[in-house]
């Protein structure tokens, strides 16, 4: 297993880049109506508590990656088949990232263009850099993740031109109840911050250890700063109705930008959020499927597994869904956010750091499972 670094700072890029991602671009705490970004902020507040079961678990087994310490914890056996949920985990996750970056590109700049084409042809690119292991994906980060930053931000300031924006669109502040926004986030809004327990993965090649919980709150902090502030400027212009049907709101509202009837269609602005978004979202993802299944079957270099999921990944993305509303709503927030996000993401997570506290706490940990 490759023994390279990664700094403080490259892992805050990359799973900062990780959390929002391709989020931003998406209708996110659609369920609460007005009061989306409320539920954001519950999300991050229980994130927050996500991160530190995640930087618990680091702590007591700093030199392992999810997938080492899992067997330690509950032993071999009932740890084979965990590690398999959770390697089919990442990599499910990242066919629906490449699937939601296919469909907006075919959407917009690219018509007619194969899907398959467009998706094949990204993982490529991403196999590409990670091939050149942990310290080239964090350099990566370095030089997207401003990128990333200024496209948002240079939305953001687009938007506040629309002649449509009004932040009136978000009152009366909570005029639906709690309840409405306590459902959305629980178990919708949560996924988005739970989803950075791939930082397990890295955790063990980070150069510094001793600030790994530092980073991984920063990452939650930041993240759902983020996500607060991009769904207020999107229902400030676009309004509850119409960011509940549309797939892709941020776009949608970043197409009413017109700038003395001259400067319009930023359309290219979105793409570029999307292609830096994806490119550490499948990243991520990618990375730690291959580490994952390098140390269950004992392969010295995950490299060579990366190409076997690539060509895993692509097909699995397109197969999943037959079509976007498809995959947006039955394989998403039906799917993914009702089952498989809750067991990978909370239960599994908790239970694990309760049997590990249990047996640091009563020194079991040579007695076997």
């Amino acid at each position: 297993m490759e023994q390279k670094k990664i700094s403080s700072l490259q892992l805050f890029y990359v799973i900062v880049g990780f959390e929002v991602g391709n989020t931003v671009i998406f209708a996110l705490g659609v369920g609460a109506n007005r009061d989306a970004w409320l539920s954001i902020v519950v999300g991050m507040l229980c994130g927050l508590v996500l991160m530190f079961v995640y930087t618990k678990l680091s702590a007591y087994y700093p030199g392992d990656t999810l997938i080492q310490m899992i067997p330690k914890i509950i032993g071999k056996y009932l740890g084979f088949p965990i590690n398999l949920i959770y390697i089919f985990y990442f990599v499910f996750l990242c066919s629906s990232a490449c699937r939601n970056f296919g469909e907006l590109i075919i959407g917009t700049i690219l018509t007619k263009t194969p899907i398959v084409v467009v998706i094949g042809s990204f993982m490529v690119l991403v196999i590409y850099c990670l091939r050149g292991g942990v310290e080239a994906f964090g350099r990566m980060g370095e030089v997207v993740f401003p990128v990333y930053m200024f496209a948002i931000v240079l939305v953001w300031v687009l938007l506040l031109s629309v002649e449509q924006f009004n932040m009136n669109n978000l009152t009366p502040v909570g005029g639906n109840g709690v309840k409405p926004i306590v459902k959305e986030a629980f178990p919708h809004t949560i996924v988005t911050f739970g989803e950075t327990i791939i930082i397990l993965m890295f955790f063990p090649f980070l150069n510094n250890k001793q600030h790994a919980r530092k980073i991984g709150m920063a990452v939650i902090m930041l993240g759902g700063i983020l996500l607060i502030v991009n769904t207020i400027m999107i229902m400030s212009v676009l309004g509850p109705e119409i960011y509940s049907k549309v797939n892709f709101p941020l776009l949608s509202a970043t197409r009413q930008v017109s700038i003395a009837d001259f400067l319009e269609r930023f359309d290219a602005l979105i793409i570029l959020l999307m292609v830096a978004g994806v490119f550490f979202k499948v990243g991520g993802w990618t990375y730690g499927a291959a580490v994952g299944i390098a140390q269950i079957f004992n392969v010295k270099d995950h490299r060579s597994i990366l190409i076997s999921i690539g060509t895993i990944i692509i097909p699995l993305a397109i197969l999943h869904a037959s079509s976007d509303v498809e995959h947006f709503l039955e394989v998403g927030r039906k799917f993914l956010n009702m089952y498989f996000h809750m067991l990978t993401q909370i239960i599994f997570p908790v239970l694990l750091l309760f049997i590990a506290f249990i047996r640091k706490k009563f020194n079991l940990e040579n007695s076997s499972v």
